[in-house]
C-alpha cells in the first residue's frame, strides 16, 4: 500500500510540474490518497477527481488554507455520499484540519486515532456503522467545538475526559449502544447542546448539568436512567428543549418545573416514565412552549386549565395516565385550550375521563389534525360541534360508552384519514355522509349497535384500506360497490344481519382478510373470490350459503384460515385444497358435505381441521375418527367401467376430429404447428405433445404452483432425460399473453448464475386448436425461499436455514439484481420480487424467477405498457401514485424480503395492523431488541454463539445489526434515500466475509 501511495505521489508531482517542482504538501496528499484507497464503494463517484490530473486542493470535498507557506487541508466534507469503507489512521495526519464531515455514509470499523488534530473544531461522523468505543485520545483535540457521533454502533462508556474539552458546544452521541453513567465532568459552561438519547445509560442525571448556564438542548430520552426529576436543571434558564422520556424516572414534578425557572422552554418530553401526582399549574407560565409530552406515566387528578396561556402550543400528549374529568370544573382545561390556536395534536386517551364530551370541544383550533379521547369512560352523544374541527385527520373516540346516532357532523370532517368509533354503544343507521370522507384510510365502527343497511356511499372511499363493521345489527345486502374498492385490505362485516347472495363481482385484489361471519348470506360462494390472490383469512361461517366449495379456492396460495362452517354447502371437498401449503386452520363443520376426506397437508393434522356435522363424509386420517368409506359394489363398478369406456371412445373420436381441424387450419392459414424459441444452444425442440406427456397431461399431481398468469408443473422430458419446471400461461387471463412476451424479452437478454435458468419456450396450439404458450426452466429441487422460511413446522423443509445461509442467499439475490439493474444490456426492473419467486438449487444457491411483469427501462416494449403491479407487502409505496417501474422499487422489495429472512414473518402477517408494518416493527426494535424478534431458529443459533466467546458475540451482533441496517436503508419511504443494488451487494459481501472469518476463528478456538 505504501509503495502504491508513493508511486501515486510521484505521479501527482510529475502531473503538476507546470505549477511547481513538487507537491507543496506531501503529508496531506498521502493521507487523502490513503483514505481514498480505504473506500470500497463510491456510488456517486465523488472521489473520481482525486487523481494526478487535478491539484489536491481542488479535489471534491477538500478545502485548503492559503495562509500557510504550504497548502494545508483545513476542511474535508464528504457527507451524504453513501461511501462504503473504513476510516484510516492517516486522517490523523491532516494536522491543520478544522472540519471533518463524513456523516451519512456507510463507513464501518473503529474510530481512528485523531489525537494530532489539535486545530479540529468540527467532527461529524453521524449515521455510519462505526463500532467500538469512543477513544480517550479525542480529548487531545482541544479546539473541538462540535462532536457528532450519533446513529452508529458505538459501545462502552462515555469517557470522563470529554468534559475536559473546554471549547465544546455540541455533544451528540444519540442512537448508539453506550453504557455506564452520564459523566459528571460534563460541566463545561460552553456546552449548548447535549444529545445522548437512545443508548443504554444508567444511574441518575448528575446535578453537575445544572452548571451548564448556556445549555439550550438536552436530550437524554430512551435510556435506563433512574431517580427523580433533576431539580438542578431548573438552574438553566436558557434551556429550550428537554427530553427525559423513555427512562425509569419517578416521583412528583417540582411545582416550578415550568415558569420562571425555564422561561425559554419550547419542548418538554417526560413520557414513558413513572412520574406521579398532579400536573403542576406552572405549565401556563411559559408562553414559548410548543410541545408537551407527559404520556405513559401515573399522573392523576385534574388537568390544569393554565394551558390557556400557551399560545404557541402545537402538540399536547397526556395519554395513558390516570387524569380525571367528570364535571364542568374537570373539563375546564378543554375550554381553555381554545386559545391555543396552533394546536395540531391532542391526546387524552387511556385516562379516567367520564361523563359527556363538552360541546365546546368544537371550539378547539381548526389546525387540529389529531384528536384522541379513546379508552376512557365517556358517555352520552358526541356533540355536533365536533364537526367544526374540519382539519382533523385522525379522530379516536373508541373504547368508551358513547351512545346515540352519528350525526351529520361526520360528513363535515372531509380530511379524515382514520375514524375510530369502535367499542361504544352507537345506534341508528350508518350515515351516508361518511361517503364524503374521500381521504379515509381506516374506518372502524365494530362492536356498536348500528342498524339499517350498509350505505352505498362507501363506494366513494376509494383509498380505504380497512373496513370493520362487525358486531352490529346491520341488515340487507352488501352493496356490490364495496367489493370494488381498489385499496381495501381488510373487510370485516361479521355478526350483523346482512342478507342476500354473496356478491358475484369480487375485485378486491389487495384484500388479505374477508370476514363475513354470522350474517344471512345465501347462494353460492363466488368462484372469482380466487382473484383476491393475497387473501390470508376467509370467514364465511354462520350464513345460509349453498352449492359446492369452488375448486378455484385452491388458487389462493397465501390462505392460512378458511372457515365455511354452519352453512348448507354440499358436494365433495375439493382436492385442490391439498395444494394450499400455508393453510393451517380449516373449518367445514355443519354442512352437507359428502365423499372421501383428503389426507394431505392440512387434512393430515386432525387438530387443524373441523369436519363435524357432515354425515356424508368418510375416510381421512385416523385421528379424525370418521367412518371408513364403503367399498364400491360390483354393479357400480360395471357402470363405472362402461362410463370410462364411453369416455375413451368419445375422446378418441374427438382427438381424430381435432387433428383433422388442425391439419385443415394448417393448410388454409399456412400457420406452423410449432413456433419455438430456444434459449439453450443444444436443448432439443419440444412440442405440446412432449410437454403434455412430461406432466401426465398437466395432471394436478404434478402441479407445483400457480401464479397470476398461469400454472407451473413438474415434468420429465423423455428426450432430454431431465426434470424441468413448465410454466403454462392461462391465455384466458387478461395480459397473460403480454406476460409471456415480457418474460421472453427479459430472459432473452439475461445470463446470470443467480437468475432462474430458462431452457426453451413453446408457442404453439394444443390438441383442440387453442393457442398454447409455455416456458421451460430447470427444475429446482429445493423449492422456493418462501417454503424454507415459513413451512418448517409442517416438515416440508429437511433442515433449517442458518444465519450464514441466509446471508449467502441475500448476496445471491443482490448479485442478480445488480446484474439486472446495472450490468445487463438493457436494464431490467423485476417488479415482483418476493420469496415465492426466489428458487433454491441443489447447492442452496438462490435464483430469481418469474419475469412476467418485468419492465425493460428505456424501451417502449410490450411489457412497458402494462401498469406496474406486484404483490401486496412487497410493493414500494411510490407505486401507488405511479405506474412507472424503477430500480429503486426493486430495492424496496429486496429490503422487505431481507427483513422477512431475518425475522421469519411475512409483511402481510396479522401482527402488522394499522400503522404498524414490518419496517416500522423492526425500526422500533432496532438495535436493542433485535435478538428477541429475529426468526426463532436464528435466536437459538445466535445464542449458541453468544455463549461461546465475547469476540464471536460481538461479531454475531454486528452482523445482525448490519444486515438489518442494510434492509432499513433499502426500505426508506423516499426512493432517493435508498441505496442502489450495487451498494447493497458490496455491503452484504463485506458483512458475509466478516461473519465467515469470525466463525472460522471461533472454530479454531474450539479446536
Amino acid at each position: 500500500m505504501h509503495t502504491l501511495l508513493a508511486l501515486l505521489l510521484l505521479s501527482y508531482a510529475l502531473g503538476n510540474i507546470h505549477c511547481s517542482t513538487s507537491p507543496r504538501n506531501t503529508t496531506d496528499i498521502i493521507s487523502l490518497l490513503d483514505f481514498k484507497h480505504a473506500i470500497t464503494n463510491d456510488p456517486s463517484r465523488v472521489l473520481n477527481n482525486w487523481n494526478t490530473s487535478t491539484p489536491f486542493c481542488q479535489w471534491a470535498g477538500v478545502k485548503c488554507s492559503r495562509r500557510t507557506p504550504e497548502d494545508r487541508v483545513v476542511l474535508l466534507n464528504l457527507g451524504g455520499q453513501s461511501l462504503t469503507g473504513t476510516l484510516t489512521t492517516s486522517l490523523g495526519n491532516l494536522t491543520f484540519l478544522r472540519t471533518l464531515n463524513l456523516s451519512v455514509n456507510h463507513l464501518s470499523g473503529q474510530l481512528p486515532d485523531l489525537s494530532h488534530l489539535r486545530t479540529l473544531e468540527v467532527l461529524d461522523l453521524r449515521r455510519n456503522l462505526l463500532q467500538g468505543v469512543i477513544p480517550d485520545t479525542l480529548t487531545n483535540c482541544s479546539n473541538l467545538r462540535k462532536l457528532v457521533l450519533s446513529y452508529n454502533l458505538l459501545e462502552g462508556e462515555i469517557t470522563l475526559e470529554v468534559g475536559h474539552l473546554s471549547k465544546l458546544s455540541t455533544l451528540s452521541l444519540s442512537s448508539n449502544s453506550l453504557t455506564g453513567v452520564i459523566p459528571p465532568t460534563l460541566n463545561n459552561t460552553e456546552l449548548q447542546k447535549i444529545t445522548i438519547a437512545d443508548n443504554k445509560l444508567t444511574g441518575s442525571i448528575p446535578d453537575e448539568l445544572g452548571y451548564l448556564s448556556n445549555m439550550a438542548v438536552l436530550l437524554l430520552g430512551h435510556n435506563m436512567l433512574s431517580g427523580g426529576f433533576p431539580s438542578a436543571l431548573l438552574n438553566i434558564p436558557s434551556l429550550e428543549m428537554l427530553d427525559l422520556g423513555g427512562n425509569m424516572l419517578h416521583g412528583t414534578l417540582p411545582s416550578n418545573i415550568i415558569g420562571y425557572a425555564l422561561p425559554n422552554l419550547g419542548v418538554l418530553v417526560l413520557s414513558v416514565n413513572e412520574f406521579e401526582g398532579q400536573l403542576p399549574a406552572s405549565f401556563g407560565n411559559v408562553s414559548s412552549l410548543e410541545v408537551i409530552d407527559l404520556s405513559s406515566n401515573k399522573f392523576s387528578g385534574q388537568t390544569p386549565s393554565s394551558f390557556v396561556s400557551l399560545l404557541k402550543l402545537s402538540y399536547l400528549n397526556l395519554e395513558n395516565n390516570m387524569l380525571e374529568a367528570s364535571d364542568d370544573q374537570g373539563w375546564e382545561f378543554l375550554h381553555a385550550l381554545k386559545n391555543c390556536t396552533l394546536l395540531n395534536s391532542f391526546s387524552l386517551g387511556r385516562n379516567r375521563l367520564s361523563g359527556s364530551i363538552p360541546n365546546y370541544i368544537g371550539d378547539l383550533s381548526t389546525e387540529l389534525e389529531y384528536l384522541i379521547l379513546s379508552s376512557n369512560e365517556l358517555s352520552g352523544v358526541v356533540p355536533s360541534r365536533i364537526g367544526n374541527l374540519t382539519g382533523l385527520a385522525t379522530l379516536g373516540l373508541d373504547n368508551n360508552s358513547l351512545t346515540g346516532s352519528i350525526g351529520e357532523w361526520v360528513g363535515m370532517l372531509k380530511d379524515l384519514q382514520d375514524l375510530e368509533l369502535q367499542q361504544n354503544n352507537f345506534d341508528g343507521p350508518i350515515p351516508a355522509s361518511i361517503g364524503n370522507l374521500t381521504k379515509l384510510l381506516h374506518l372502524h365502527l365494530e362492536h356498536n349497535k348500528f342498524t339499517g343497511t350498509i350505505p352505498a356511499s362507501l363506494a366513494y372511499l376509494q383509498q380505504l384500506l380497512t373496513l370493520d363493521l362487525s358486531n352490529n345489527s346491520l341488515h340487507g345486502i352488501i352493496p356490490t360497490e364495496v367489493f370494488r374498492l381498489p385499496s381495501l385490505v381488510t373487510c370485516v362485516l361479521s355478526y350483523n344481519n346482512l342478507t342476500g347472495p354473496m356478491p358475484s363481482e369480487v375485485h378486491l385484489i389487495q384484500l388479505t382478510e374477508l370476514r363475513l361471519s354470522a350474517n344471512n348470506f345465501f347462494g353460492e360462494i363466488p368462484a372469482n373470490l380466487s382473484e383476491c390472490q393475497e387473501l390470508n383469512i376467509i370467514e364465511l361461517d354462520q350464513n345460509n350459503l349453498t352449492g359446492s366449495i369452488p375448486l378455484s379456492l385452491g388458487n389462493l396460495k397465501t390462505l392460512n384460515m378458511l372457515n365455511l362452517s354452519h352453512n348448507k354447502i354440499s358436494g365433495f371437498i375439493p382436492t385442490t385444497l391439498n395444494g394450499l401449503e400455508l393453510l393451517t386452520h380449516l373449518d367445514l363443520s355443519y354442512n352437507h358435505l359428502q365423499g372421501e376426506i383428503p389426507i394431505n397437508r392440512v387434512f393430515a393434522n386432525a387438530t387443524a381441521v373441523s369436519l363435524n356435522g357432515n354425515w356424508g363424509l368418510c375416510g381421512g386420517v385416523k385421528d379424525l375418527h370418521m367412518p371408513a368409506c364403503p367399498a364400491v359394489s360390483r354393479r357400480i363398478k360395471l357402470k363405472l367401467y362402461l362410463i370410462i369406456l364411453l369416455i375413451l371412445i368419445f375422446g378418441f373420436v374427438s382427438f381424430l376430429m381435432s387433428v383433422y381441424v388442425i391439419l385443415l387450419m394448417k393448410k388454409k392459414s399456412r400457420r406452423p404447428y410449432l413456433i419455438l424459441l430456444s434459449f439453450g444452444k443444444k436443448f432439443p425442440r419440444v412440442s405440446y405433445k412432449d410437454l403434455a406427456q412430461a406432466t401426465g397431461n398437466f395432471s394436478e399431481s404434478n402441479l407445483i404452483g400457480r401464479g397470476s398468469y398461469g400454472s407451473v408443473y413438474r415434468g420429465k422430458l423423455t428426450q432430454a432425460k431431465m426434470q424441468v419446471a413448465i410454466k403454462v400461461f392461462d391465455l384466458g387471463i387478461k395480459f397473460a399473453d403480454r406476460s409471456f412476451v415480457s418474460e421472453c424479452e427479459a430472459l432473452g437478454i439475461i445470463r446470470h448464475r443467480n437468475l432462474l435458468p430458462i431452457l426453451t419456450s413453446c408457442s404453439t396450439i394444443d390438441n383442440r386448436g387453442n393457442d398454447f404458450k409455455a416456458l421451460i426452466y430447470e427444475f429446482m429441487h429445493n423449492g422456493s425461499l418462501d417454503t424454507w422460511l415459513h413451512q418448517k413446522h409442517c416438515g416440508v423443509s429437511p433442515k433449517l436455514l442458518g444465519l450464514s445461509q441466509r446471508i449467502s442467499i441475500a448476496i445471491d439475490i443482490a448479485n442478480a439484481l445488480v446484474y439486472l439493474h446495472h450490468d445487463c444490456e438493457r436494464p431490467i426492473v423485476h417488479c415482483d420480487l418476493k420469496p415465492t419467486n426466489i428458487l433454491l438449487d441443489d447447492n442452496m444457491n438462490a435464483c430469481i424467477g418469474d419475469f412476467g411483469i418485468a419492465n425493460l427501462l428505456g424501451y417502449s416494449s410490450s411489457s412497458s405498457s402494462v401498469a406496474v403491479t406486484g404483490t401486496v407487502g412487497y410493493i414500494p409505496p411510490e407505486y401507488a401514485q405511479s405506474v412507472h417501474a424503477s430500480t429503486s422499487g426493486d430495492v424496496y422489495s429486496f429490503g422487505i424480503v431481507h427483513l422477512e429472512m431475518l425475522i421469519g414473518k411475512r409483511p402481510t402477517d396479522s401482527m402488522f395492523e394499522g400503522e404498524l408494518n414490518i419496517v416500522r416493527f423492526v425500526e422500533r426494535n432496532f438495535p436493542d431488541q433485535m435478538l428477541c424478534i429475529i426468526d426463532t431458529c436464528l435466536q437459538e443459533e445466535c445464542k449458541g454463539f453468544i455463549q461461546a466467546t465475547v469476540g464471536t458475540e460481538n461479531e454475531t451482533r454486528r452482523c445482525l445489526l448490519s444486515l438489518v441496517q442494510v434492509a432499513i436503508s433499502c426500505t426508506r419511504l423516499l426512493p432517493r434515500e435508498r441505496m442502489n443494488m450495487r451498494e447493497v451487494a458490496a455491503y452484504l459481501h463485506s458483512i458475509g466475509r466478516s461473519y465467515v472469518a469470525a466463525i472460522k476463528q471461533e472454530q479454531a478456538m474450539l479446536c
